[in-house]
């Protein structure tokens, strides 16, 4: 932490902000992907449409995971989660030491990092990656109006289960789409892998209301920036973190599962522009430590796809991604896609591609293709052949499927066609299994990975590790902060500890930090302290209990150990 402090503040250029616009949930369905995916024009997004016009469209960018909390991990890492040992859904995961959500790097460096608000990385998200972690946080609440900030904004507007509530709650859900001009069900593109039926284009529908009020929420996060005379100093970035909740999509490693929107506008005169590049969404860690001229760590496995102009580097051949278990589905499968071809290897092919999912078995297009798919086996059965599923909608719940899948996304845009035991295609396959060996044998050796061996590794016998006290050495007033446990981030704070506010169930299952109402400092390098208020130091580890508190007293020479400080 020390050489990127050191390494910034050696940057004669002020260095740009940065502000984060994500999403849950959505495919490419915006309007500057028009022309580039299908449907795509369909729902109203003047708010990104204005944003792309200043900036760059990825045409062809990825999740490393079809579901959110997987996917997230390795956009907070910039790693993949199969080697990290996130993979599976709300996992609470111990990764290697040298792994830290990639915030800190820019906290280290000077920079005001908030989160608004949503943390389900995979891990208990530590004090010491944000300045402030709230859904009040806003860069607006740096201290220094010339500090420069990473600000991080995620809505839920779009996710999954907005798309099925009730008609009061769902209008209330998308106030900003006024009642005439709500989505057309009659005119959505619906993928051919669905039935034509009302409960699928409602869906779809609500679908691009729904993206149209996240787009409202957006442009307001943008005018906030102009009217703070920031957005030429800013670099913003929107994304979503996977494909749409509908069935194939969100959880299966399809396009539809994977294929996101991403867009860049730069701070500086940069032309707006269509890219054609292969990106993972890991890829924006090392990419925005890059642009900001801090160090990219070398451990992170995503690449930087601009340098600190704005201009493309050298991009990737192929992305890859991975789905293991998703709540209670056990499935493992791995994909790589390069420009026309999807591969995927599926390490259980007799597991049906719709296994039983207790929390999307509720929504009515899981109930609907379900209920088609039980009307058209008991018509068959009884002699009958109309059916009302065709071959592809009957896919996507068969009892099993190929080992391996190749599928030409020029000529086949929603993977209908298997070419895996194509002759005419051999070739391919064979290029595509040696670029997912290659990749599987550095980030995925062990597939599929054992979960419960994994758990067993990071909490022996159930017991979390603790992270150990830091050990603090005061040198004429200088304090200088050590801890013995690899891979342990150390926070400072003059604060006293407050009341603990309770964390609700799903702050908890997601990762929310614990919250005493202090805000800790991340300790990056030895400092003066701070006139006679004791300093309170602490230190966590990703998926390790926090330290004990460790108090240096006024005279700067006895430091104390509070037991069980929170």
């Amino acid at each position: 932490m020390a050489e990127v402090a050191e390494r910034v503040a050696s940057t004669a250029r002020r260095p740009p902000n940065v502000l984060w616009i994500s999403t849950h949930d959505i495919n490419p369905d915006v309007g500057p992907y028009a022309g580039i995916w299908p449907g795509a024009e369909y729902a109203h997004t003047p708010s990104l449409d204005a944003l792309a016009a200043a900036g760059a469209v990825y045409e062809l960018a990825f999740a490393s995971a079809p579901v959110c909390a997987p996917s997230r991990s390795a956009i907070l890492t910039g790693c993949h989660p199969t080697a990290i040992g996130t993979i599976h859904m709300r996992t609470k995961a111990a990764p290697p030491p040298e792994v830290r959500l990639f915030t800190e790097y820019f906290r280290a460096a000077g920079y005001y990092t908030t989160n608004n608000v949503f943390t389900d990385f995979q891990v208990q998200t530590p004090p010491t990656a944000f300045d402030e972690c709230s859904t009040s946080a806003h860069w607006r609440d740096r201290p220094d109006p010339d500090m420069p900030f990473f600000a991080m904004f995620h809505s839920s507007i779009t996710h999954e289960a907005k798309l099925y509530l009730d008609d009061e709650a769902f209008a209330e859900a998308s106030t900003a789409v006024p009642v005439g001009h709500r989505h057309d069900p009659t005119a959505a593109p619906l993928p051919p892998y669905y039935p034509d039926t009302e409960t699928f284009r409602s869906t779809w529908a609500r679908y691009a209301d729904l993206i149209t009020q996240m787009d409202a929420w957006a442009g307001a996060l943008l005018r906030e920036l102009e009217e703070d005379g920031l957005a030429d100093d800013t670099i913003v970035v929107f994304w979503s973190d996977h494909g749409v909740g509908m069935p194939r999509a969100k959880r299966w490693l399809r396009e539809a599962g994977l294929r996101v929107p991403l867009i860049v506008r730069w701070p500086s005169a940069v032309e707006p522009s269509s890219r054609p590049e292969l990106v993972h969404l890991l890829d924006l860690a090392p990419t925005m430590l890059t642009a900001c001229g801090i160090p990219v760590p070398p451990h992170m496995h995503g690449r930087p796809f601009l340098d600190a102009t704005g201009a493309p580097l050298e991009p990737n051949d192929c992305t890859f991604g991975a789905r293991s278990r998703i709540d209670e589905q056990e499935d493992d499968s791995l994909t790589v896609r390069d420009a026309r071809f999807r591969y995927i290897r599926h390490a259980h092919p007799d597991r049906s591609p719709m296994q039983h999912s207790e929390y999307p078995d509720r929504f009515s297009t899981w109930r609907q293709l379900r209920e088609l798919a039980f009307a058209d086996a008991v018509s068959v059965a009884g002699g009958s052949t109309e059916r009302r599923l065709d071959d592809a909608q009957r896919s996507t719940f068969a009892p099993g499927r190929p080992a391996e899948q190749l599928f030409d996304l020029s000529a086949d845009p929603h993977e209908l066609h298997d070419l895996s035991s194509d002759p005419a295609y051999a070739a391919d396959l064979d290029r595509l299994r040696g670029a997912l060996d290659a990749w599987a044998s550095r980030y995925a050796p062990e597939w599929p990975i054992d979960e419960a061996a994994l758990i067993e590794s990071w909490r022996p016998e159930g017991r979390i590790q603790r992270t150990a006290e830091p050990e603090i050495t005061v040198v004429d007033g200088v304090l200088s902060a050590v801890c013995r446990t690899p891979g342990a981030s150390i926070g400072w704070t003059v604060q006293e500890p407050g009341v603990p506010r309770v964390l609700s169930d799903v702050e908890v299952a997601t990762g929310a930090p614990e919250d005493d109402g202090r805000r800790w400092n991340l300790y990056a390098s030895p400092f003066r302290s701070h006139g006679a208020d004791p300093v309170r130091f602490r230190a966590w580890r990703l998926g390790f209990a926090p330290s004990d508190e460790v108090v240096v007293q006024d005279d700067h020479s006895d430091a104390d150990r509070t037991e069980g400080a929170s």
